[in-house]
């Protein structure tokens, strides 16, 4: 093969494997060194140099001490069949550079990538892991990392979250995940212009994945509304999210900085009547509503464990009647409640104290600052 063959057979593996012809250069000069080393006779110290004009290649000595420096003049050393040995010997260490070449492009390319999304083919599926064709690579979806129902059939097109890139001798690694809440970040930033221009930010996320996530959301500009614009038009944007997790349901409510209000709002759609909140103990004191407990609490206490996890504070929920029950024990000693009934106002919807004997009925803020009728003695 000439010079000029073998430039234009290296320019086309370089241009085929995505790889610079200077890397090429370099693994070639390698590989060369080599092997004129294993030749008999060769110089201890040497070097290949190859023209990138002419691919001219040429090997180069220095002398050495007794230290094993290299000193005075360099000398052209290039046996006289060294293009047919060179040849022989070099291929097999060339195929070897060129794969490690496209190695570790294949790990430039996704290593600092941890948090970005990828979509993949699904390629194997077993009760360890999924195997996603990402194209060039291939991804690991371990099971640890999947939605217990999701059973995707190979051939689909799924989304997942890069977790982790790891280098190992056959390539990158990369680990993605289909629970991790980034995942629901990535996945409103490709929906929503507002959070990918910054100008909607997603504050808190809390997911039970597969069942419901909530997310809490912040804007900064007085004229978007941070909810709508995750919502989209007829619930546009928010239905693309859904439809890519299978299904999961998705609870937008907006940020705030007051610990009250924002304990308020995760509790949607859950109406709430009061929060107190205890800064020594981490506690978010909740009453609502009789009617309105279960609704707060959720299935499973699915909903309260959300709003929890998103606000960072322990939530405590009671309900009206519930809140009331130790007032009425801590009764002064000897007073006697008149007799009567708890019922809720049609009027206002809230609960009031309806005494037995008539009369007019009094809120729950009245009955418990004592104002309720005592017993007749």
């Amino acid at each position: 093969m000439s010079n000029v063959d073998m430039m234009d057979a290296l320019q086309a593996i370089a241009a085929e494997k995505g790889i610079s012809i200077d890397t090429l250069f370099r693994a070639l000069a390698d590989a060369l060194e080599s092997a004129y080393k294993r030749m008999p006779k060769s110089e201890e110290y040497a070097w290949v140099t190859i023209d990138p004009d002419t691919f001219a290649i040429r090997v180069f000595a220095q002398d050495v001490d007794e230290e094993g420096e290299p000193y005075g003049p360099e000398r052209d050393v290039t046996p006289s069949n060294f293009g047919r040995i060179a040849a022989q010997t070099a291929k097999q260490v060339m195929l070897q550079r060129i794969r490690e070449a496209e190695r570790e492009l294949k790990y430039e390319e996704y290593a600092g990538r941890e948090g970005d999304i990828v979509t993949g083919i699904i390629q194997q599926n077993d009760s360890r892991y999924t195997l996603l064709d990402l194209g060039r690579v291939e991804a690991l979806l371990p099971q640890s990392e999947q939605v217990s129902f999701e059973r995707p059939e190979p051939g689909a097109r799924l989304k997942a979250y890069i977790v982790e890139v790891r280098r190992t001798a056959k390539g990158p690694q990369i680990v993605v995940s289909r629970t991790h809440p980034g995942l629901i970040l990535e996945l409103f930033k490709l929906e929503v212009p507002e959070i990918a221009d910054g100008v909607v930010e997603i504050k808190a996320c809390a997911r039970e994945p597969g069942h419901r996530t909530k997310i809490a959301v912040w804007s900064n500009d007085s004229n978007v509304d941070p909810v709508g614009a995750c919502v989209g038009a007829r619930g546009s944007r928010v239905r693309q999210v859904v439809n890519e997790l299978r299904g999961e349901k998705i609870d937008i409510v907006p940020f705030s900085h007051d610990p009250a209000d924002f304990v308020t709002k995760a509790l949607s759609p859950a109406k709430v009547k009061e929060v107190r909140i205890h800064p020594d103990s981490g506690t978010a004191e909740v009453i609502v509503p009789d009617h309105q407990l279960s609704l707060s609490i959720g299935k499973e206490g699915q909903n309260a464990r959300l709003a929890a996890r998103l606000t960072g504070w322990r939530v405590d929920i009671r309900s009206e009647s519930q809140y009331l029950e130790p007032q009425i024990a801590e009764a002064p000693e000897g007073q006697e409640w008149a007799e009567g009934e708890w019922t809720v106002d049609p009027a206002t919807g809230e609960q009031v104290w309806q005494p037995a004997e008539g009369g007019p009925a009094m809120s729950a803020q009245e009955w418990s600052g004592g104002d309720a009728p005592a017993a007749d003695a």
